[in-house]
C-alpha cells in the first residue's frame, strides 16, 4: 500500500529518479521551457521551486554562498547553477510563488503518453507581465451611472489637455 505518500516515482529507483529531475531542472533553468511528459512536468515542478526560492534569500554573502552550495547539491551543474541566480533570481525577486506554469499539450503519437510543456512563468513573453499590462481592460464598478461619468471625465480631459496644447502653441 501506499498510503501518505504523495511523492510519484514515475517508475524509476532512487537514484535514477534524482538524476532525472537533476536533469530536467537544468535544462529547464537553461532553455526556460521544456517539452516532458505530464507526470514528470508535475513532478519537476515541487523539485525546481523551492530551489528557486532558495535563490531569492540573500541575508549575508554567507548565506548567499551556502544557498549556491545547497542548489549545486540538487542540479549538478554549474551553468545551470549560475544562470539561476544571475538571470533567473532578480525576475523573480518580486514574486511569492507558482515560478513554474505547466500547459498540456496533448498525446504523443508513439505511446500516447500524456505531453506537458512546463515553462519559467517570467520568461515567457505571451503571458508576462508586459502583455497583461497593455490589454488590462478598464476596471468597472457596479455602480450605477459610471458609464455616464466615465465618459464625461473623459470628456473633460480632452478638452483640458487640447487646451493646453493651443496655449502652447500660442506662446510659441
Amino acid at each position: 500500500m501506499n498510503h501518505g505518500n504523495k511523492k510519484n516515482n514515475l517508475g524509476r529507483t532512487a537514484s535514477h529518479r534524482k538524476a532525472m529531475l537533476a536533469n530536467l531542472g537544468s535544462q529547464l533553468i537553461t532553455y526556460k521551457r521544456i517539452s516532458t511528459t505530464l507526470a514528470k512536468a508535475k513532478a519537476l515542478r515541487t523539485y525546481i521551486e523551492p530551489l528557486i526560492t532558495k535563490t531569492k534569500k540573500n541575508d549575508s554573502k554567507e548565506a548567499i554562498m551556502h544557498n549556491h552550495r545547497v542548489v549545486f547539491s540538487y542540479l549538478n551543474n554549474k551553468e545551470a547553477v549560475k544562470e539561476l541566480f544571475t538571470n533567473v533570481a532578480p525576475k523573480v525577486a518580486g514574486r511569492p510563488g507558482g515560478y513554474t506554469r505547466i500547459i498540456k499539450l496533448g498525446a504523443r503519437i508513439g505511446d500516447n503518453a500524456e505531453m506537458a510543456m512546463i515553462e519559467l512563468v517570467d520568461f515567457n513573453e505571451v503571458y508576462g507581465k508586459t502583455a497583461t499590462a497593455a490589454a488590462e481592460p478598464a476596471k468597472k464598478t457596479r455602480r450605477s451611472g459610471g458609464k455616464k461619468k466615465a465618459a464625461a471625465d473623459a470628456a473633460e480631459n480632452a478638452e483640458s489637455t487640447s487646451a493646453e496644447g493651443t496655449e502652447e502653441k500660442s506662446e510659441a
